[in-house]
This record gives C-alpha cells, sequence and structure tokens, in this order.
C-alpha cells in the first residue's frame, strides 16, 4: 500500500474523504490544499488515498495542485506545451511520456545544482558577505542623504586596475564553466 522513499521512510498518508476533504494522520489534523503544495515544496513524502476505497490518488492531488496553481496566475505551463501534452494522450508514445518528463525534470535540477556549485564557487566563499556589506553601506549613504545631521559612510577609493583584472579574470573563468555545462 504504502511504498517507501529513498531514506526508508513510509511517506506521510494524508486520507481525502467524500466531503473533500484531507487529513493528514501524522499530524491527526485537517489540511488543506495550499498545505499539501508547501509539502511538496519543502520535499515532503506523502501519499493521498481515498478513505472509502483506500486507492491512491495522489496522482489527481497532484495535478489539481498544479491546475489551481495555474489558475492563480502562477502560469509555469505554456499552451503550446500543454496542447502537445494533451496530444500524447491516446498515442503511441504516452507510455513513454511520464519516463521522459521524469528525466527530463531531474537533469534540470541536476543542471541547476551545478550551476549554482559554479556560481558559488566563482564567486569564492565570502561573495555574499561582500555583496551584503556593499549593500548596507549603499543603504545606510542614500538613508544618511534623508536624514539631516547623519554620518555618510567612508567611501572607498575606486578599485585599482589589478582588483579590476581580478574581477574580469574570476567573470572569464565563470564563463568557461558555465560554456563546459552548457556542453
Amino acid at each position: 500500500m504504502a511504498r517507501e522513499d529513498e531514506a526508508g521512510q513510509a511517506p506521510i498518508i494524508i486520507k481525502k474523504y467524500a466531503n473533500r476533504r484531507l487529513y493528514n494522520t501524522k499530524s491527526s489534523s485537517y489540511i488543506t490544499l495550499d498545505d499539501l503544495s508547501r509539502m511538496t515544496r519543502e520535499g515532503v513524502d506523502f501519499q493521498v488515498l481515498d478513505a472509502k476505497t483506500g486507492n491512491d490518488i495522489t496522482h489527481a492531488v497532484l495535478t489539481q495542485i498544479i491546475m489551481e496553481e495555474e489558475a492563480s496566475g502562477e502560469q509555469m505551463l505554456p499552451v503550446s506545451f500543454l496542447r502537445q501534452l494533451i496530444s500524447m494522450y491516446g498515442n503511441s508514445m504516452q507510455a513513454l511520456m511520464p519516463h521522459y518528463l521524469e528525466a527530463t525534470m531531474e537533469n534540470f535540477r541536476v543542471n541547476q545544482r551545478k550551476l549554482q556549485e559554479t556560481f558559488t564557487a566563482s564567486m569564492g566563499p565570502d561573495a555574499f558577505a561582500k555583496m551584503a556589506e556593499t549593500n548596507m553601506k549603499m543603504f545606510q549613504a542614500a538613508a544618511s542623504a534623508f536624514m539631516p545631521g547623519a554620518k555618510a559612510p567612508e567611501a572607498k577609493p575606486a578599485a585599482s586596475g589589478s582588483e579590476l583584472d581580478e574581477l574580469r579574470d574570476q567573470l572569464s573563468r565563470m564563463q568557461k564553466k558555465l560554456d563546459e555545462l552548457g556542453k
């Protein structure tokens, strides 16, 4: 009945009743589709079962969440994609599509993770702290312009030629890594 996830733990069982209410058996509380959407974004594994029949209706509920997201203005699926997807139903390729879409999404996640790692590595471990410090100084300078008597922060001298060259080298290395990832 309940499948096991990668960590060996059974998914949280959600029961859907005839009155359309969803019951989280782990927390012993009623939840909404918004709660299931949040759980999905957080990577929480769950399985939705029809309370009367015990049938797994997870697919239908996840599809319902996507429909509500799309209807609320958070459209992610282009019309052309939806048309092509619908045209695959009943087609000889229908059986291959779920595997293809899963593999494509996993590939997208892997590439996204590599891009983030490459960006972080090329910027250095202190890059975000430096950006935050610069942003704070800019904010303080702007705020001091509107507050009489406030002392403006000391201005740093402009970057020297060697610092600019170093930044250019970093950008060049980052571009090369991004090009390699794209291949």
